[in-house]
């Protein structure tokens, strides 16, 4: 069989040009704040924030809202509560809404997003979330299955009976708590504004995030990323596969859209900070036909992302069965550690830059000669320089990198852009990048044919 001589000659023009080929490149110097803020993430705090959680028996959207001691009232208190224990640095508040009667809704209710805000430098937005809502249907996962959206449950279910949750997603929520705590008291002065919020209504169409998500849009907030964390606690599959060493990362797509460049991002920085903890990408928006809180952002074009655990056992999901027991919080731990470092790094970083003009067209060209690639972008503020990824027009990963300094235009020479797909990256003073931008076609819609008739 012949091989193909291309990744040859890719290897040695590179080395020929003096370019950095991306997935070989030297690992670069480790932040110490952020090594010793993944370390700050405590197992055992999440343990007793998982335990609390649960003890308040049901936290249904449609379960009783006054007691202290047990339903969703009662519970979203608890969270507000110590969240405003964990630092004073947090500004935290309920993120209130009255749904009307509605698909899945079968009455008016009042959900409480309960939000976490430790401002950064500037107004860009970067969120680290998980529902606490949960649910257990009479018969459990296979009836949730079998139902289709919207389908009317039987009369013996009662949003009061018992719903621990405590994966699905009190793994998630108890994650979002203890990186509110662990960030506020890094002392670390962050450009971006995070933003920690356990979200409400996601068990019966993600209310509580959609409400929340349309009013960011409708308000212009600009948001640079979404962190979601739904079922994260359980490395035992259902079907006896354990995988305790990584973590699922769904992107939609298309395959150069923001929300892929943030999975990567992602990835590269696990590798960097928690080698020990595979992040396995998933190039699609969610498990197939499922959704989370996180489509609320991708739908309004916010940059989002969810984590899912490696395996899943439905046995214990939408379940009583769903218990603290069923939680492994090493594991827990490791996916918290890997949220955190690369919230950390992108909010040290400066906004990616932008790639296109006024009119969405990307600035990307063949000057001089017609065979080159004449990159051009927006300034990012605060960068210091900026990086040129590359990559072959068939791949998904980034093989080519060159950092050109803080300039607004580079022509690498030689470089097709017919064969190649481009991006640009801002580096800050700390060495911390953005996202990736791609360089996207926007394909024009073509006029209507005129026929004569």
């Amino acid at each position: 069989m012949r091989k193909s001589l291309l990744p040859c000659l890719l290897v040695s023009w590179a080395a020929v040009t003096g370019l950095v080929v991306a997935q070989d490149a030297p690992r670069p110097d480790l932040d110490p704040r952020i090594e010793k803020l993944a370390a700050a993430v405590s197992e055992e705090r999440l343990r007793q924030l998982a335990e609390k959680l649960v003890g308040f028996g049901t936290r249904h959207t449609l379960s009783d809202q006054r007691s202290p001691e047990r339903g969703i009232g009662g519970a979203r208190q608890w969270i507000l509560d110590e969240l405003r224990r964990s630092s004073p640095k947090l500004r935290v508040s309920f993120d209130t809404h009255q749904l009307a009667i509605q698909e899945r809704i079968p009455r008016e209710v009042e959900v409480r997003n309960v939000m976490a805000v430790l401002p950064g430098r500037s107004p860009r937005r970067i969120y680290v979330t998980g529902h606490y809502d949960t649910i257990a249907y009479p018969g459990g996962q296979e009836l949730r299955n079998r139902s289709e959206p919207g389908a009317v449950l039987p009369p013996a279910f009662d949003p009061d009976e018992p719903s621990p949750g405590a994966n699905d997603d009190g793994s998630g929520t108890v994650l979002t708590m203890e990186l509110a705590r662990v960030f506020a008291e890094s002392g670390i002065d962050f450009d971006a504004t995070l933003v920690f919020m356990c979200w409400a209504g996601e068990e019966q169409g993600s209310y509580g995030a959609r409400a929340h998500v349309q009013r960011l849009a409708a308000e212009g907030i600009p948001v640079e990323a979404n962190f979601n964390n739904d079922v994260v606690g359980n490395p035992s599959g259902g079907d006896g596969i354990v995988d305790a060493a990584g973590v699922r990362v769904y992107s939609e797509g298309p395959e150069d859209s923001m929300s892929r460049s943030l999975a990567r991002y992602i990835e590269r920085i696990a590798a960097l900070y928690v080698p020990s903890h595979r992040i396995r990408l998933m190039s699609r928006h969610d498990r197939f036909n499922r959704g989370s809180d996180h489509s609320a952002f991708n739908q309004h074009g916010y940059p989002a992302v969810v984590f899912r655990e490696s395996r899943e056992n439905w046995a214990r999901q939408h379940s009583v069965l769903d218990t603290v027991d069923g939680v492994d919080f090493r594991y827990l731990g490791r996916n918290a550690r890997v949220n955190a470092a690369a919230v950390a790094s992108l909010a040290l970083a400066p906004p990616a830059p932008k790639v296109t003009n006024e009119r969405d067209q990307a600035m990307l060209g063949r000057q001089p000669t017609g065979y080159d690639a004449d990159l051009r972008w927006g300034a990012a503020p605060g960068a210091v320089a900026y990086t040129i990824y590359w990559r072959e027009a068939w791949t998904n990963d980034w093989r080519f990198r060159q950092t050109v300094g803080n300039v607004r235009q580079h022509v690498l020479r030689n470089v097709s852009t017919d064969d190649f797909v481009f991006g640009v990256a801002a580096v800050g003073p700390g060495g911390h990048q953005s996202l990736v931008r791609a360089y996207v076609t926007v394909s024009p819609r073509d006029p209507e044919v005129k026929i004569v008739r």
